[in-house]
């Protein structure tokens, strides 16, 4: 039931006319505190684009949905809440996910620091008196190796 409409302010009659309502049940449901127009200087009823999406709304859920102006009201509560809510719980996730992006940032760093170190002792095993003391092989199998550091004193 959307209504295409230009942005601006409305008199109450042009909304009451919008949606096909009495003026009287538009103030009614401005004394529910449902909706809050703002005031020209002359006191006349100004209703935003937001008024008008929120009476649109008010309007669905009193004459298609039957819901009488109280549960309108909690309706409107509950979806506030759910709102803020949401809200808080994207925000959980934009920062769960950048502590896991600085944890895996990080772990990739000591990974490459970690396989650096052991190239270079790799590198140095080669070159210096670093030696296998005994080598098990079985068939089919990866060697394993016990290394033997000697020290010079």
């Amino acid at each position: 039931m959307k209504i295409k409409r230009n942005k601006g302010f409305f008199s109450i009659s042009a909304v009451a006319k919008m949606f096909s309502v009495h003026q009287q049940t538009i103030r009614l449901y401005e004394k529910q505190g449902l909706v809050t127009p703002e005031r020209s200087a002359g006191n006349t009823r100004l209703f935003s684009e937001g008024d008008i999406d929120r009476l649109e709304e008010i309007i669905y859920l009193t004459n298609e949905l039957g819901i009488n102006l109280a549960g309108v009201e909690m309706v409107l509560k509950l979806k506030k809440q759910v709102s803020k809510m949401q809200k808080e719980m994207n925000d959980l996730f934009e920062k769960t996910q950048k502590n896991l992006d600085e944890h895996a940032q990080h772990s990739k760093r000591t990974i490459q620091e970690s396989a650096t170190k052991l190239m270079r002792i790799k590198n140095a095993s080669k070159t210096s008196n670093i030696k296998p003391i005994n080598q098990d092989t079985t068939k089919n199998e990866t060697p394993h190796v016990n290394w033997e550091v000697e020290y010079e004193e």
